[in-house]
């Protein structure tokens, strides 16, 4: 995924199917300048990590 779509997830109202590593997750923030996202898996909302934005993708 590139940055500048991840912030367009990130920012949207609508629930975009991103996984991580085979899970579904949430994009809570995205770092453009650093090419991060700080993320958390669905059913996981208090368990966040920061990954590269290039790690996720959109199904």
């Amino acid at each position: 995924m590139d940055a500048q779509r991840a912030q367009e997830i990130s920012n949207s109202t609508d629930m975009a199917n991103i996984m991580y590593n085979g899970k579904s997750v949430y994009i809570e923030h995205v770092d453009q300048e650093n090419g991060t996202a700080t993320i958390h898996n669905i059913d996981e909302p208090n368990n966040k990590q920061s990954v590269s934005i290039s790690d996720l993708t959109e199904q």
